[in-house]
């Protein structure tokens, strides 16, 4: 039987954008912060997933033996590095967190079964790898709060009720929504990025924190105002109307995570949802609404 099993690993390590063939003012204007020098460093976070089949111990791997690979390998290099000297890799193509989880692929590819290197920079921003030459998944998690109503402008406050429960209540209520925002992409060569990372940031800022945040969705966004914002639906619109903007920069729109509780969160992905309208019925479950 086939399983997957995760390893998780950490070092800390310092990098800096800067590419030597631009001017100081270029690599200001490409990098932003990240040119400064000296350097600056973060607390990574690794998870290696593998594959493979259970053994007779009920183990696809020794993950005591997994351990010492991912700390022969990798680790050990990395722990209280500066990043950009320790690989040759990282002299060629920036350390950006897509091309260090790319990398470190190739390290680990040779001795573990590997089918995922997922690599946070911090727990706002992280990378996904999985083998496919330079095609790479660059995250962002971010927030906005907001108010909604649960109930369909044709139904009645009872039948509302009946479908949505307490979120049908005529003055609503709120939420501290969490949205994590992952493109897909091809590595740059030199600069290391599937994206601008500050143009992508600033992309979901325009489109999607400055219109929702401390909002009554069904009053402000008038989208809502026809369309119940259930997560479902607003993971949906946020999706659709962050398709084309990203685009725009060079990759493309992978997935879209809402988070509206620690209970309740949806996922929609893009290529699934374009040809669909926003206001069409989501086929997945609703989300229990307490």
């Amino acid at each position: 039987m086939q399983c997957i099993v995760n390893r998780r690993a950490q070092f800390s390590a310092s990098h800096r954008y800067w590419l030597p063939e631009l001017s100081e003012n270029e690599n200001v204007e490409k990098f932003g912060l990240c040119s400064k020098f000296p350097s600056h460093g973060h607390n990574y976070v690794l998870f290696i997933s593998l594959a493979g089949e259970l053994d007779e111990y009920g183990m696809v791997l020794n993950l005591s033996d997994v351990k010492q690979v991912i700390k022969r390998e990798v680790t050990s290099q990395l722990d209280f590095s500066y990043l950009n000297d320790v690989w040759t890799e990282f002299q060629q193509t920036l350390p950006t967190t897509e091309n260090i989880a790319r990398v470190i692929w190739e390290r680990l590819a040779p001795h573990l079964p590997l089918v995922r290197v997922q690599l946070f920079e911090h727990p706002e921003l992280w990378a996904d790898y999985m083998g496919n030459g330079m095609e790479a998944y660059l995250s962002i998690s971010t927030h906005f709060s907001a108010a909604h109503r649960l109930a369909h402008p044709d139904l009645s406050l009872e039948e509302n009720t009946e479908i949505y429960g307490k979120c049908a209540r005529v003055n609503g209520h709120g939420h501290n929504y969490h949205l994590e925002v992952t493109v897909k992409g091809e590595i740059d060569p030199r600069t290391g990025m599937t994206v601008d990372l500050g143009a992508l940031n600033q992309v979901i800022e325009d489109y999607v924190l400055q219109p929702f945040d401390h909002t009554f969705l069904n009053k402000d966004i008038a989208f809502f105002a026809k369309v119940v914002p259930t997560a479902e639906n607003i993971a949906l619109y946020i999706s659709n109307v962050l398709r084309s903007p990203i685009q725009e920069l060079g990759a493309k729109l992978y997935k879209v995570k809402l988070i509206e509780s620690p209970n309740n969160s949806c996922e929609i992905y893009a290529a699934d949802t374009e040809s669909t309208s926003v206001s069409a019925a989501i086929s997945q479950p609703v989300l229990a609404r307490v």
